[in-house]
């Protein structure tokens, strides 16, 4: 039904955005999410940041699309985020989401492991520093999981702010850091997607599930053979697709 796509498009599409609103129509596919990269602190011109991201809302909105995924790449390479620094964070984010709001487009931001809001006690920080009109919230169970959340928890905690949700699975490995886990496909890891599907069903979200996949996880399959698996699993447990 939709389509997340990443700030890439832009480098063949950013002067003729009507030919990719017409691709879109082309495959009667909404444009739920534009990812948009990251918003980062501590580069010494926090303009220029919010600026990127409003040229990015401003094209997004001349294809059709109404919402932006904030990420960050600002964690520290060891140790964990301060505090100051992530409401420092939340407040760059606040103003980036106040700004776009004022052309139609909603901020969105994504925890991600490896990023400020890798656990859920640096997502409650990051989002208690921004307004939940400006900045929604795009929760990735199995990222939230993988940093030691309850993606259950979670929808039911920020059901009100929640705008979107990245649905994939995570196993663990017997390695460290980015090595100690693989994405895998819906019902091929530990997230409790019954549970996940079941909050979503009581709050009664009407927003988007986007399916996605870092990468294959295992090098002998094909991506479409891993959409074919998320496909037979959400069909499986009875979600219209």
């Amino acid at each position: 039904k939709g389509i997340q796509l990443r700030s890439n498009v832009i480098k063949e599409y950013a002067f003729k955005p009507e030919a990719l609103k017409e691709l879109l129509k082309q495959y009667s596919l909404k444009f739920p999410m534009f990812s948009s990269g990251s918003a980062n602190i501590n580069t010494g011109n926090d303009e220029a940041v919010i600026q990127m991201h409003l040229d990015h809302a401003k094209f997004v909105k001349s294809v059709g699309g109404n919402d932006i995924q904030l990420t960050n790449s600002s964690r520290p390479k060891e140790g964990i985020p301060s505090q100051a620094d992530l409401q420092k964070y939340g407040k760059l984010i606040n103003e980036i989401g106040k700004r776009t709001r004022d052309i139609g487009v909603q901020a969105t931001y994504h925890n991600h492991m490896h990023q400020m809001g890798e656990t859920p006690q640096e997502v409650d920080i990051i989002l208690e520093n921004c307004d939940s009109d400006n900045v929604k919230f795009l929760l990735d169970i199995a990222h939230y999981h993988q940093g030691g959340g309850d993606p259950v928890k979670a929808i039911r905690q920020y059901q009100k702010r929640l705008n979107a949700l990245h649905l994939k699975d995570v196993r663990p490995n017997n390695g460290s850091g980015s090595k100690a886990y693989t994405f895998v496909e819906l019902g091929q890891g530990k997230v409790d997607l019954p549970g996940v599907f079941k909050a979503l069903k009581e709050i009664k979200f009407k927003g988007w599930g986007i399916v996605e996949l870092d990468s294959v996880p295992e090098k002998e399959k094909s991506p479409r053979q891993c959409a074919e698996i998320n496909h037979t699993y959400l069909q499986t447990v009875g979600i219209k697709i």
